[in-house]
Formats: structure tokens, C-alpha cells, sequence
């Protein structure tokens, strides 16, 4: 037991941590493209409500979202939510689990507001991230410079006729 009587944090092996990341979003991108992650002609997000909606031809996907970061190829940087004033703190939950998660294991790339990384790190970041929060889902969006990254939930995939169905994914 560590000072004040409370527990000390488990060590992680983040080595491990990001193999298994890595390893769970290659089978999170199969699960999806099977109801057409990636294929939508357009997406949104509502800030308000905290609902991603990707609009197809014969049909819509919705899940509850929230913003993780966003990587801006040009400068090679990576920003996490919860220390970007123009997203709403209520879409900043994940983000900030995982700065928890960070604070908690003495990971210094989740607890930094702005980092310098390259397309593979800010990967990386986000495969463990979305190990920590157990989101259904992540959703990298479009953009001319910074590029939200965006987690969600389960996905309600609705038919042009109205039928509704739902899409979850159980990766241990």
C-alpha cells in the first residue's frame, strides 16, 4: 500500500497493451465494414446530442460518440479532446478516462494535451485508447488539416423501409 493507505496502481506493460490495442482494432475495422463503416456517402456529428449519424444509400447508422482527439498530418501533432475549448465537455469522456488511465499508470503520451507524433503513433494512441475505454468503435472523419477521431457506442443501423437493428461488437 502506497501512502494514505490506498493501493498502488498495477504496473501496465503498455508494450502488451498496445499489441492487444493494435490486434482489437483490426478486428473492430472487420466487424464494421460488415454494416459499411468507411463506405458512407456523408457523416455528422452532433455536439449537442452526442449522436454520430453516416448516411447511406439504402440506409443510416447512428451510435452514441465521443470526440478522442484529432491528428493533424501537416503538423504532425495530436490533441486530445479534453484540451480542445471548442469541443464540448460532454463529448470529452473517453478523452478523459483515458488521461485518467494515463495519470494512473504514468503514461505521459495520455495525460499531455498537444503531442508531436507521426500517422503511426497517433495510431497507436488511439488502438490503446480504445482498449481503455471499451468503445464499440472508432471513426476516423474527414478534414483539410486536423482530422477528428471519434469513438462510439452501438450502432443502430436504420433501413430506407424504417426496420431497425443493432450492430455491438464483444472483443475481449
Amino acid at each position: 500500500m502506497g501512502i494514505f493507505k490506498r493501493r498502488a496502481a498495477a504496473p501496465v506493460d503498455l508494450a502488451v497493451l498496445i499489441m492487444q490495442g493494435e490486434d482489437m482494432i483490426d478486428q473492430l475495422a472487420e466487424a464494421h465494414r460488415s454494416w459499411g463503416l468507411g463506405t458512407a456517402d456523408r457523416w455528422g456529428l452532433d455536439q449537442r446530442t452526442g449522436v454520430i449519424t453516416w448516411t447511406f444509400p439504402d440506409k443510416t447508422a447512428t451510435a452514441p460518440a465521443q470526440i478522442l482527439g484529432s491528428f493533424n498530418a501537416s503538423t504532425s501533432s495530436w490533441v486530445w479532446a479534453w484540451a480542445n475549448s471548442s469541443i464540448l465537455p460532454g463529448l470529452c469522456r473517453d478523452a478523459e478516462a483515458v488521461r485518467a488511465w494515463g495519470e494512473e499508470h504514468g503514461q505521459g503520451a495520455f495525460t499531455q494535451a498537444r503531442l508531436d507524433v507521426d500517422e503511426e503513433v497517433a495510431a497507436t494512441l488511439v488502438a490503446v485508447a480504445v482498449r481503455v475505454t471499451g468503445a464499440t468503435g472508432f471513426y476516423r472523419g474527414s478534414g483539410t488539416a486536423s482530422v477528428p477521431v471519434i469513438t462510439f457506442g452501438p450502432v443502430t443501423l436504420t433501413a430506407a423501409d424504417g426496420s431497425t437493428s443493432m450492430f455491438t461488437v464483444d472483443i475481449a
